[in-house]
Order: structure tokens, then sequence, then C-alpha cells
């Protein structure tokens, strides 16, 4: 059979009321006016009543979204919120503390208007210390869950961008890539020197943004584009009259920006795993438009998709990866197949 958990949150509300009460109860001992029946009852009713004054507050925290507000925002609201709990609390407390004392030690002798005079002001002050420390509390600890939280998702998302810059680098100095970009290179030698020359200057562009980009995770569209032109550059060089490309970019590229690799992971796949399987090649064409605030990028490559997980491997999985932490799932990415093409399909907000 399973245990039911308490949660961190009714422990602590449990555990700080009750103290709380068992600090009152103390004073009044070593004051002697200590009543065990008052106090018992003075225990049960302090827990029940102040936890549900709290929780309520928590409720309405939440449905206002106050966790997720940024500090100064949050502060500006707390200080509304604790004399308004301490309003709440005083108005709770003295119908209650003034029925406790009449059921067990004044026997209904007590004038109401005179007990609520002269206590109202020590309540509302008392009122005002507990709800501010527990508001405190209770709002530290979500900006620190918050952010903790954020820095993991920071820390997953530089994880996951070192490790698409580690798979951009593999397959760019894989055997085969590298030795089919010299060996085009080296033919060119004999017959297209300026061929050759440009063949190198690709490749070494390639490598230095690849190596030498820092960790910037985002960057401007119009550098992706150059980079991927360099790409398809080298790769047509060998590939010859196989492979052809094309771009359709609709956007003010310069103003663009996008998480960086992105691009040239859907091209890469569209050439490995599309054009250079097919003995004829193929057009390889790239559209950038923005619909309805939202950038949508294109690759359309001739080719069928593949059974093998091919198309979702590490790579592509890591191009979701981020984002979904980048965009909290507002961008959306898939590869499908139409009419004998492959389309993959990148759409993140503007912003």
């Amino acid at each position: 059979m399973k245990r039911t958990q308490i949660s961190l949150y009714w422990k602590c509300q449990l555990i700080g009321w009750t103290t709380a009460s068992l600090y009152w109860a103390f004073v009044a001992i070593t004051s002697g006016e200590f009543h065990w029946g008052l106090g018992f009852a003075q225990l049960v009713t302090d827990v029940i009543l102040y936890v549900g004054i709290t929780h309520l507050y928590k409720l309405f925290a939440e449905s206002n979204k106050w966790q997720l507000l940024p500090l100064n925002s949050l502060i500006v609201r707390m200080f509304i919120a604790v004399p308004v709990m301490g309003i709440i609390y005083t108005c709770a407390t003295i119908p209650k503390v003034y029925f406790l004392r009449t059921m067990f030690v004044n026997s209904g002798r007590l004038d109401w208007d005179q007990f609520a005079l002269i206590n109202i002001s020590g309540i509302f002050m008392a009122g005002i210390r507990l709800m501010a420390i527990w508001l405190l509390a209770y709002h530290l600890y979500h900006y620190a869950k918050r952010e903790i939280a954020l820095a993991g998702e920071n820390a997953r998302l530089q994880l996951g961008f070192k490790q698409a810059q580690l798979d951009n680098l593999s397959s760019q100095l894989n055997p085969h890539f590298l030795f089919n970009s010299l060996n085009t290179v080296k033919s060119l030698i004999y017959t297209r020197p300026d061929g050759a020359a440009r063949g190198i200057d690709l490749l070494s562009e390639i490598l230095r943004n690849s190596l030498y980009r820092g960790n910037a995770m985002m960057v401007r569209l119009d550098e992706e584009i150059e980079l991927v032109k360099d790409y398809l550059e080298l790769e047509s060089m060998r590939m010859e009259e196989r492979l052809s490309f094309e771009f359709q970019i609709e956007v003010p590229a310069v103003s663009v920006m996008i998480p960086r690799l992105s691009l040239q992971l859907l091209v890469e796949n569209a050439v490995k795993h599309g054009i250079a399987k097919r003995v004829t090649g193929g057009k390889l064409s790239i559209r950038v438009y923005e619909q309805e605030s939202f950038l949508r990028i294109e690759v359309l490559n001739p080719g069928r998709l593949e059974q093998d997980n091919e198309n979702t491997g590490i790579g592509l999985e890591n191009l979701r990866n981020r984002l979904d932490i980048e965009y909290k799932g507002a961008a959306t990415f898939n590869i499908t197949e139409q009419n004998e093409n492959v389309l993959a399909t990148l759409s993140i907000p503007v912003k």
C-alpha cells in the first residue's frame, strides 16, 4: 500500500504555526497566567486558522502568478499584502481569543468592546510581524527555486549548444567529409588552381565558425546563411552538378536572430541523408519568411524519410531540446515527406 507523502509546503505550515503557538504558550506559562484547557484550544485553533489564512494567500498569489514576477514588482505587491494580511489576521484573531477566553477563563463576563479596544493594536502589530515573516519566507523560497530552475535551464542550454558545436565540428571533421574535401581541393590544383584556393578558404571558414565563435547561442540570420553557403559551395565542388541550391530569404536577415548552427544542421541533414544518396543528386531549397509573428525556416530536398531513425538522430534531437529550453515550448520543429521530397520546418517566435 502506497504511503501518502506530506509535501514540504504543508510540513512547513504545520511545523511553523505549531512552533509559534507553542512559543505563545511558553510565554503564558512563564508569566504565571497559563490555563491548560485554554492553551490547548489556542494551539489547535491557531494552527487551523493561520494555516487557512496563509494558504488562501498562497492560492491567491498562484492564481495571479506572483511567483513569476520580477523581484521589484513582487516587493511592491508585498508592501500592500503585508498590512492587508495583518488586518485579516486581526479580524480573525480577536473573535477567536475572545470566544476562547470567555469559554475557559471569564465564563461570559468579558466585555467585547473593552476586550477589542485593549487588544486590537497589539494583535495587529503581531499580525504584521507574523505575516511579513511568512510572506517573506514563502516568496524567497519560490524566488530561489525559480532562480535555481533558471540556472539549470541555462546550464542545459549551454550544454546543448556545446553538444551542437561538437556535433557540427564532428560532422565537418569526420574522415569522409575531410577526405572528400581535400580530394576535391587536390583535383582542382592542376585543373583549376583558383577553385582549389577557394576550396581551402571555404574549409578554413567552416572550421573557424565551428571553433572560434565563442559561446554565443544566438546568431544573426545573415551570419548563419553565410556559413551555410560556404558549406554548400564546398559540397558542390565535390558533388558538382549533382548538387544545386537556392535561397528565398523574405525577411531582413540582418535583424533576425536564430539559434546558432540550427539552419546549418538542417542543411547538412538534407545533403547527407537526401541528395548525397541519390545518383542524380538534386536541388536544395531554403526558404525563410515570417508568418503570424513566427519566423519559419523551410529546407526542402528530394528524397524519402528513412525508417532507420537517421532523421531523428542526436543532432536533430539536440536541436529540439535547445528550442524547448530557449523558447519554452513556443518553437516547433518537424520533418515530413511530401511527394518524394523531404521538408524540414523550423518555426520560432520573432523576438
